[in-house]
């Protein structure tokens, strides 16, 4: 080896070695950005969410970017850019940072900043709101579960399918000799998951955490427990219940959490829910299960917004007090779902049984429960049974299809399981 191109190797060498340490120093600080407590110790009352562009070295070009035979990409972390941006940012204000994530879909680096002591959140929103730097600056919203938390508690140690009526008076049983949801993964965005019930058992698909750095999502959250066993509980296993689509798959992306007060319901903010509804992104998903809400969120409604251009199906839960504002059922193209009642819906807005709901519950158990929330995973169970049969059925055709095939059982207009797979074999037989 002539001694130029010994040079030129030791070059290379120091040059990857250094490329190395940069990386894995951003990995570091990424992951140093979501500490266990992260999401529970943000204020919504006090913190801001702050974004500036993360604009990276774009990737080799990938055959197979969309949902149908989708590859994944590289790794997307956070710029040197963004980094620098922010921490001037910070210093600049006077800013502490609680957590930070890169979303990819936005080319955006996200964080959440404590503001500083003497310093109210308007005034700071509105000093970063002039600042070039700034994509977005905003407060940090609380969003919530919609479930009753006063509905009495009954414990059943042998229960029946005759007992679920969301399943009998939707007809589920009847749709079942068409479509179980076989092949159609949803997506739980909400608390975490008892993902070792037996009725889940062989459902869940994967599991996510996104408010804390561990791996489990929590087994012991009651509300994403009830929403995955109405979707997707298993049928014909001799116990407990059955799901709308029996033969769907679960992935489950926890972000939203219990508070350590007794009796409190879950909690959701801006950042967790970004960072699910970004990590959905990446995957084959096509129904988006959202028993939540809260405040219109210009973050969230961008990232649900790019879901929806990607062909995803979001079905949302209205709020308790009746109006779908707020995020995410004021995002055009969400299906909104309200539990059914003798009083006319909203325009466009779907009904579905939420009252009583039999379903799974933590600890291999089964409970009535209440909530618009529960009237959502119905329509997302009954959209997937729609799915198997037609995998290329968008949202505007699942809501109108949902919509026209509602029927009048026990006095109030709701959707049918049964009756919508009819409408969409009658419509497949009559297209040319």
């Amino acid at each position: 080896m002539s001694g130029r191109t010994l040079v030129l190797a030791v070059l290379i060498i120091a040059m990857g070695a250094f490329a190395h340490r940069a990386v894995a120093s951003d990995a570091h600080r990424d992951s140093r950005n979501v500490p266990a407590t992260a999401a529970a110790s943000m204020d919504a009352q006090r913190d801001i969410v702050l974004a500036v562009d993360n604009l990276l070295e774009p990737p080799s070009t990938r055959s197979g970017s969309s949902l149908l035979g989708y590859t994944p990409p590289a790794r997307y972390g956070a710029g040197q850019r963004a980094l620098s941006v922010m921490d001037t940012l910070k210093q600049r204000y006077g800013l502490r940072e609680i957590a930070g994530w890169p979303i990819k879909p936005l080319g955006l680096y996200c964080a959440v900043f404590e503001p500083p002591p003497g310093m109210s959140r308007d005034e700071l929103l509105k000093m970063l709101a002039a600042d070039a730097r700034v994509r977005l600056a905003q407060p940090l919203q609380d969003f919530a579960v919609y479930a009753q938390q006063d509905a009495p508690p009954r414990q059943y140690n042998d229960p029946y399918v005759d007992l679920q009526h969301g399943f009998v008076d939707t007809a589920a049983a009847r749709a079942h000799t068409v479509s179980q949801g076989s092949g159609v993964d949803v997506a739980i965005i909400d608390t975490g998951v008892d993902v070792h019930h037996p009725e889940l058992r062989g459902r869940i698909h994967d599991v996510h955490n996104l408010v804390d750095d561990g791996d489990r999502t929590s087994d012991t959250d009651p509300h994403g427990t009830e929403v995955a066993g109405i979707i997707a509980a298993n049928g014909n296993n001799h116990q407990g219940i059955v799901g709308i689509a029996p033969e769907a798959t679960l992935s489950i992306y926890k972000a939203c959490w219990y508070p350590p007060t007794p009796g409190g319901g879950a909690r959701c903010n801006s950042f967790t829910l970004a960072k699910a509804l970004a990590a959905i992104v990446d995957t084959r998903v096509r129904i988006v299960n959202l028993s939540l809400g809260g405040p219109v969120d210009p973050l969230l409604r961008m990232l649900l917004t790019h879901l929806l251009e990607e062909g995803r199906i979001v079905v949302a839960a209205m709020p308790p007090e009746g109006a779908p504002g707020g995020f995410p059922g004021s995002v055009p193209g969400v299906i909104v779902v309200r539990m059914a009642d003798t009083a006319a819906a909203p325009p466009g807005v779907l009904s579905a049984p939420g009252v009583d709901i039999l379903t799974t519950q933590p600890g291999n158990g089964y409970d009535f429960t209440t909530g618009s929330s529960m009237a959502a995973a119905h329509v997302s169970g009954i959209i997937a049974l729609l799915l198997a049969l037609a995998p290329k059925l968008d949202a505007r055709s699942a809501h109108d299809l949902l919509l026209d095939s509602s029927k009048v059982t026990g006095g109030v207009l709701q959707v049918n399981a049964a009756e919508a797979v009819e409408h969409l074999r009658g419509a497949r037989r009559n297209t040319p």
